[in-house]
């Protein structure tokens, strides 16, 4: 087995007292001294900072690029005005899942992809292995760090670092060649956390310069660092998509109700186009929900899900959520049978624990 990588801030996560784990082939610290709930309620009241620089990053260039994306993407892009960011997903031509990506459209000749870091090499294989037509694509995830700074704190925490007016920044957009603290950056605003809050890609060589600035700034607003589990909490409570849990070669975009992400009408054909009008004609077999349990259990990834004592599906995230004080889980249920009952059962060490259906997603943020 090859050694996992690490990121250009490994030292400093060593410094913060960060627990290191191998995730997805990459060093990266799971939690800080001050523990996975901390962190949780400190990016929803105030400001965190995540490596994940282990996120890979593809460059789109030429005369036929947006063609070739309309063609591998499932949503519609020819919409999306220069500077937004397009969440997406890539589909296999049975309408199971490559991956879930952002694009980000510099103009119709270039863009700028993010791609899961478990799935960058098979990514780019499969962009590759379909390319057609004047279109130049380049793997640029060896050459890229990102932070990702998020919270309500956030924008306050960067505003300092930069003359760029990022209250002028919408959600799902981004600017590039912007000076963050001298450091010539790409600054979004989209966040896997269900918060506000800015990514910022620079290369490796400026990063930890980088990093240093962002934290000297936010040490007077409570700035803290978090790591994978945080992350994968706050995202579960916003309920977004996890490849692998929620989405895979075999969970469709539409079983994972992200039906307004696919464009099933759009005219340039993609892939998966067909196989996803015929699953929706012919009904899901399993869709999202999102549970809330009545009996105190943790709901993990994996465990059965019962109806009438009958097995229905499977739980696809589940963890205790600090924000809301509450386990709550999205599981993949049989429409038919979800739709006839009010609660379910999780079977826990094999044994049921009640649970109650609730709205996705199970936290959303005020609106300043």
């Amino acid at each position: 087995m090859s050694e996992a990588k690490k990121t250009p801030f490994y030292e400093k996560h060593l410094v913060l007292q960060g627990k290191m784990v191998d995730y997805s082939g990459w060093q990266l610290p799971v939690q800080y001294s001050k523990g996975l709930v901390e962190e949780v309620h400190v990016t929803r009241k105030k400001a965190a900072i995540f490596d994940v620089s282990h996120m890979g990053e593809f460059s789109v260039e030429g005369k036929d690029t947006e063609a070739f994306l309309q063609k591998m993407v499932t949503n519609d892009i020819s919409k999306a005005a220069n500077g937004a960011v397009v969440y997406s997903l890539v589909c296999y031509p049975d309408g199971g899942v490559v991956d879930d990506i952002l694009i980000y459209k510099v103009n119709s000749e270039s863009f700028f992809l993010v791609v899961n870091a478990a799935n960058t090499d098979k990514d780019f294989d499969w962009f590759k292995e379909n390319l057609t037509g004047e279109v130049k694509l380049k793997n640029l995830s060896p050459d890229y760090a990102q932070v990702a700074l998020q919270g309500p704190k956030s924008e306050a925490i960067l505003q300092q670092l930069t003359s760029e007016f990022l209250s002028g920044m919408k959600y799902y957009h981004f600017t590039k060649d912007v000076a963050v603290a001298g450091v010539n950056c790409l600054v979004s605003r989209t966040g896997y956390t269900g918060e506000d809050g800015f990514e910022i890609f620079c290369l490796n060589d400026d990063a930890l310069k980088l990093w240093d600035a962002v934290w000297d700034a936010g040490r007077k607003k409570d700035l803290h660092p978090a790591g994978l589990g945080a992350r994968d909490v706050l995202r579960l409570e916003a309920a977004m998509p996890l490849y692998g849990h929620e989405l895979s070669k075999k969970i469709t975009p539409l079983n994972a109700g992200l039906e307004r992400f696919v464009a099933l009408e759009k005219t340039v054909p993609f892939n998966g186009q067909e196989a996803l009008k015929q699953q929706k004609q012919n009904g899901l077999e399993h869709r999202l929900y999102g549970l809330e349990m009545i009996e105190r259990g943790v709901p993990r990834e994996g465990y059965p899900v019962q109806a009438g004592g009958r097995e229905i599906g499977w739980i696809s995230s589940g963890s205790y959520s600090p924000t809301l004080d509450k386990f709550i889980a999205m599981a993949l249920l049989q429409p038919q049978a979800a739709g006839s009952v009010n609660e379910v059962a999780v079977l826990i060490r094999n044994r049921p624990y009640r649970a109650k259906f609730t709205k996705l997603p199970f936290y959303r943020r005020e609106k300043l």
